[in-house]
C-alpha cells in the first residue's frame, strides 16, 4: 500500500525552506516537518512506534490535523524501521525543501546547548552510549542514516540534559566515591526539551514566575519527571544519572534502594543486564499492577482490582512527595505546570496529586480541571496551576533554526 498525503497540505509556501525534526525513543521515532516561516508552521507529523516489537506501525497526519494513513512495517527491527521511515519521507513532496534535520538526543552529558552534528560529536555520542543504552543507540542510528543518504544536509543535536546544566553542584552530586564524578557519574536530569518549551510558554502567557519566580514543572507521561525552576533556571529535577530515576513511571521503577541489586543477585542470580531490563521495562505501573503500563487501563480497573488501585495510588503519592520536596528546595511556589500525556489529559490524577497540598497554596477549580483548562486553579489562588500541552518537536525545530541561522535564509 502506498502512503500518500494531500500535497497542498504539506507543501511549503513560496520559496520557503523546511526543516525536519526527529525524536527517537527506545521503541518509537516521532517526526515532524516544519516550514521555516515566522512562526514555524508544521506541515506534517507522525511516528513509527513499537520499534523492535511486533506490529511496528508508521502513522502520520498533515497540517490539517487529520489522520491520513498507517502501515505495518515488517521486519520491525531498528535498522529496517529507520530505513523505511527515510524511504517514506523521501517520497513526500515537502522533503525536497528540507534544509536541516534536528534530533532529540536524550543524553548530552556536559553539553549545555544544541550543537551541529560533526564527526567529533558523533564519536563522542558513541563513547557515551553506555550511559543511556535505551536511547542513544537508536538516536545515533538515525543521525548516521541521514548522514549516509544526505551527507550535505546539516543536522543538529538537541540534548535533553542541557536544560538542567544550571543545577547547583549540590543537586548534581551523587553520594558515592568522588573518583566516579571524573568519569561523568552524576545527576543529569532529562525531559529538558519539554521543560524548555514549557518555560517559553509560561513567558508567552505573561506569567511573571517564568523569569522571576518559583516554578515546578511536572512532565507526566510514559516517562515522568518533575523539575524545580527558579528565575527561569533549573535548580533540581527528579531524574538523575539515567531516566530510570525519580518518579514511578509506566514501566520504569523510579528511585529504588540500591541494596536491591545485591539482594536479587544473591536470591535469584539476577545479572546486571537482567536488573536493568526489569527496572526499565517491567516495573513502575506495569510491575505494581501486573496488568498494564497505561494509566488509563488502571483507572478503568481500580474499583475492582486492588493491584490497579495501588499502582495509581503510588504514582500520585510519589508525584505529591516530589512537589513537596521541590517546594522546599525553592523556598515556596508560585506556579505549578502539568504537561505530558497524563499531565495534560488526566484530570483525576491531577486532582489526586494536588489533594492535601493546600498548605503550599495549591488549590484546584474542579470545573476547570475537569475541562483540562489552561488554568485549573481559582483566579485568586495562591499558586497558579496550569495545564500546558508540551511540544518537544517544535522546541527541536526552534533550536535547529537558531543553531544553523536559518532565520537568515528566511529573511533573504
Amino acid at each position: 500500500m502506498e502512503l500518500a498525503v494531500d500535497a497542498k497540505a504539506v507543501e511549503p509556501r513560496g520559496e520557503s525552506c523546511s526543516l525536519l525534526t526527529i525524536n527517537g525513543g527506545s521503541s518509537s521515532v516521532r517526526f515532524a516537518l516544519y516550514e521555516n516561516a515566522e512562526p514555524l508552521r508544521r506541515l506534517l507529523d507522525g511516528k513509527v512506534d513499537r520499534v523492535g516489537l511486533s506490529g511496528t506501525n508508521l502513522t502520520f497526519k498533515d497540517s490539517t490535523g487529520q489522520s491520513q494513513d498507517s502501515r505495518t512495517i515488517d521486519p520491525a527491527d531498528h535498522s529496517s524501521a529507520v530505513a523505511f521511515l527515510l524511504d517514506w519521507l523521501e517520497t513526500q513532496q515537502a522533503f525536497a525543501s528540507v534544509k536541516a534535520v534536528g534530533h532529540r538526543v536524550v543524553h548530552g552529558m556536559r553539553h549545555s546547548e544544541p550543537e551541529r552534528v560533526t564527526l567529533y560529536l558523533l564519536d563522542e555520542l558513541y563513547r557515551i552510549t553506555p550511559y543511556d543504552l535505551d536511547h542513544l543507540p537508536l538516536e545515533i542510528k538515525l543521525i548516521e542514516a541521514f548522514r549516509q543518504r544526505h551527507p550535505t544536509l546539516p543536522q543538529v543535536a538537541c540534548f535533553d540534559t542541557a536544560f538542567h546544566r544550571t543545577m547547583p553542584r549540590v543537586a548534581s552530586l551523587l553520594p558515592i566515591p568522588r573518583r566516579y564524578e571524573a568519569a561523568g557519574v552524576r545527576r543529569y536530569g532529562f525531559h529538558g526539551l519539554s521543560y524548555e518549551f514549557l518555560m517559553e510558554e509560561l513567558a508567552r502567557l505573561g506569567d511573571p514566575a517564568a523569569t522571576e519566580g518559583r516554578v515546578i514543572l511536572a512532565h507526566l507521561g510514559n516517562g515522568a519527571s518533575l523539575a524545580a525552576v527558579r528565575d527561569g533556571k533549573s535548580i533540581d529535577t527528579s531524574m538523575g544519572f539515567t531516566p530510570t530515576a525519580g518518579l514511578v513511571m509506566s514501566s520504569r521503577s523510579g528511585d529504588l534502594d540500591p541494596g536491591l541489586v545485591s539482594y536479587l543477585a544473591r536470591s535469584e542470580q539476577m545479572s546486571a543486564t537482567q536488573f536493568q531490563e526489569m527496572v526499565n521495562h517491567a516495573s513502575g505501573l506495569l510491575g505494581v499492577s501486573a496488568i498494564s503500563s497505561d494509566l488509563r487501563d488502571l483507572l478503568a480497573r481500580e474499583s475492582d482490582d486492588v493491584r490497579a488501585a495501588e499502582a495509581v495510588a503510588l504514582f500520585c503519592y510519589q508525584a505529591k512527595k516530589w512537589i513537596g520536596s521541590f517546594a522546599a528546595a525553592l523556598g515556596g511556589l508560585d506556579t505549578l505546570v502539568f504537561a505530558g500525556g497524563i499531565g495534560e489529559n488526566a484530570a483525576l490524577i491531577r486532582q489526586r496529586i494536588c489533594d492535601g497540598l493546600g498548605f503550599l497554596g495549591i488549590e484546584l477549580d474542579q470545573e476547570r480541571n475537569a475541562k483540562n483548562a489552561p488554568l485549573i486553579s481559582p483566579d485568586a489562588g495562591g499558586v497558579k496551576v496550569r495545564v500546558i500541552r508540551t511540544d518537544e518537536e517544535l522546541m527541536i525545530a526552534r533550536s535547529a533554526t537558531r543553531v544553523l541561522d536559518l532565520g537568515s535564509i528566511r529573511e533573504n
